[in-house]
């Protein structure tokens, strides 16, 4: 299997439980922004729980409902994508990534 069919099964084996709270640790990471996009979507419109996502890709982020800004492993914002633009930090962080300096 690929890393991106390997991911989806992972994710299909976690929602057979039927969690309350679903974490995903960039389980989308080997995945093109499209089909993230298409899991990401039908997790939120077919089943009712929460789903936390851990990301560093921008594609993810801006799928999110609410982020949380860390930094050096503490919470420093919390917000929409667009709200948290507003900050200088973040908006750095995210122009880092979007011209590739990001990690």
């Amino acid at each position: 299997l690929s890393g991106g069919q390997r991911q989806r099964v992972a994710l299909a084996r976690a929602l057979a439980r039927r969690p309350q709270v679903l974490l995903l640790d960039d389980a989308t990471s080997a995945v093109d922004p499209l089909v993230e996009a298409e899991i990401l979507d039908a997790l939120r419109a077919e089943l009712d729980m929460t789903v936390l996502v851990v990301a560093h890709r921008i594609s993810t982020i801006l799928l999110a409902d609410t982020v949380v800004y860390l930094d050096d492993g503490r919470v420093v914002a919390t917000g929409t994508h667009e709200e948290l633009l507003q900050r200088d930090d973040y908006q750095a962080l995210v122009t880092a990534y979007e011209q590739g300096e990001g990690s």
